[in-house]
């Protein structure tokens, strides 16, 4: 059974040589600091959530979402703890609440801290690109897909933002070093590895929800071993994933339907007609059911009081107005399904997420399913994904083939200008990953190069870069 006292390590890879006895922050607190003032962190404000980014537009960005999520996170750890201090539950105490708490503020503001450009479309654009092309490349006249691994091709071509995020805190964002990142807390590292298996362990069937996706690449795997062990969560979800989780699930579930309805791809009649309606109610529990009623009813109320206090544009302020106490109930949901599983959790036997194990998972869903269905596959926004294909495809194209021709007798002549123009920061980690290693692991590291480029790049400078590089600047 895990403990508090392990699991909330405040180990850092590079432990400092000397403290400010004057600093009376926690080291969970200080974490908070280093984050905040990032410049990794500062790029998610021109990244997109879901809409695409326009001028004056009052959707969600990257950066709002996350410091939503962070919000929400904190506001969960803290009535969790509480709760669990009332229950008496062992080992948990004040300084276990405030401390879980800072660590999931925290994991809040950089759990997406590793995604793409382009929202998730980016993730999907970068694992469709090495499907089609991996076969397609060499290195040195080998065959790239003869020369790595099974392990390595399956880093690109299951890449995700999750296991990104990891090598962004650690590897990436240079603090004092080019070995350590940000160097955070290993508790709060640990929280953001939402699925703590490698790209060979995913299995989408398991049942259980770590194996959903990967969690962390091969070039990260010792760090990992290394976080795991000393919070002695193993190859098991930390406890506090699953609080994180659920608020970054409240977070953009309520987001995507205002952002929808601010746009008008979803009104307020669709949206009550859709939660009376029966499509999330067949093979659902009675309280599921009697949730979605009292969040019909709870729309209806928000109309009426709107037109009462004769607001402009009534029906979307009562979507406004409805989501936000819709938070509050998710909220408590996610909480009650935290402290109900309490010991299945610290055992490592809770396999689900926390919604789904509420009697709001049918609300959950259908806040899902309104979204994707009116929003995330409206006109607009396939139309959106079609162009940042092109774009990704065109400068994944040229950023990877650069990558691995570079410093070659196969470099052609401005791929050495390319590697440095992007980062010279991410092009020194690269020769120092190689130096001295096989060519398999100087392939491997230098398509982590070309990824984390791509990675690295914000919306607007991703579509600059692909204008500037295709001619195309006007």
């Amino acid at each position: 059974m895990f403990t508090w006292e392990k699991l909330l390590c405040a180990k850092r890879e590079r432990e400092h040589s000397s403290r400010n006895p004057e600093d009376i922050r926690t080291e969970f607190r200080k974490d908070y600091h280093r984050i905040i003032g990032s410049a990794s962190f500062r790029r998610l404000q021109d990244k997109a959530q879901v809409y695409p980014l326009k001028r004056g537009d009052r959707v969600r960005t990257r950066l709002t979402h996350s410091l939503e999520v962070s919000s929400f996170a904190g506001s969960l750890g803290d009535t969790i703890f509480r709760r669990l201090i009332d229950e008496g539950k062992p080992g948990v105490d004040e300084i276990v609440r405030e401390n879980c708490s800072d660590i999931l503020e925290c994991a809040g503001l950089v759990h997406d801290i590793g995604n793409p450009p382009f929202g998730h479309f980016g993730e999907f654009a970068i694992r469709q690109w090495f499907d089609d092309n991996l076969s397609k490349l060499s290195f040195r006249g080998q065959p790239v897909s003869e020369l790595l691994t099974d392990r390595m091709k399956a880093d690109f071509l299951n890449f995700e933002g999750n296991a990104q995020a990891l090598r962004v805190l650690t590897r990436l964002h240079c603090l004092m070093d080019m070995d350590t990142g940000m160097n955070l807390t290993y508790a709060l590292l640990n929280t953001i590895v939402k699925y703590p298996v490698s790209s060979l362990g995913i299995d989408k069937n398991s049942g259980d929800i770590r194996t959903k996706k990967m969690g962390y690449y091969l070039s990260e795997e010792p760090l990992f071993r290394d976080i795991t062990e000393c919070t002695g969560a193993g190859e098991l979800r930390y406890p506090l994933t699953f609080i994180l989780e659920s608020a970054d699930d409240i977070a953009y579930k309520t987001a995507d339907i205002e952002d929808a309805a601010v746009k008008g791809m979803v009104s307020y009649h669709r949206i009550l007609d859709e939660l009376r309606g029966g499509r999330y109610r067949e093979n659902r529990s009675s309280e599921e059911t009697a949730m979605l009623d009292d969040a019909a009813d709870r729309l209806e109320r928000s109309f009426k009081e709107a037109g009462e206090f004769n607001m402009r544009d009534p029906q979307l302020k009562a979507v406004q107005r409805w989501i936000v106490g819709l938070q509050s109930t998710l909220i408590y949901a996610a909480a009650d399904a935290f402290c109900g599983n309490y010991e299945a959790i610290m055992n490592g036997e809770f396999r689900r997420e926390l919604l789904a194990a509420s009697p709001a998972a049918a609300l959950a869903d259908a806040l899902g399913d309104i979204a994707y269905r009116y929003a995330f596959r409206s006109s607009s926004i396939v139309m959106s994904e079609l162009s940042e294909d092109a774009m990704m495809t065109f400068l994944l194209d040229k950023i990877v083939g650069a990558a691995l021709r570079f410093d070659t007798d196969e470099k052609r002549i401005f791929d050495r200008d390319l590697t440095e123009v992007l980062s010279e920061n991410y092009l020194e980690i690269c020769r120092r990953a190689c130096d001295g290693k096989t060519d398999a692991e100087q392939c491997y590291r230098r398509l982590l190069f070309a990824t984390d480029c791509v990675c690295g790049m914000t919306d607007s400078y991703a579509e600059e870069f692909y204008r500037m590089l295709s001619g195309n600047e006007g």
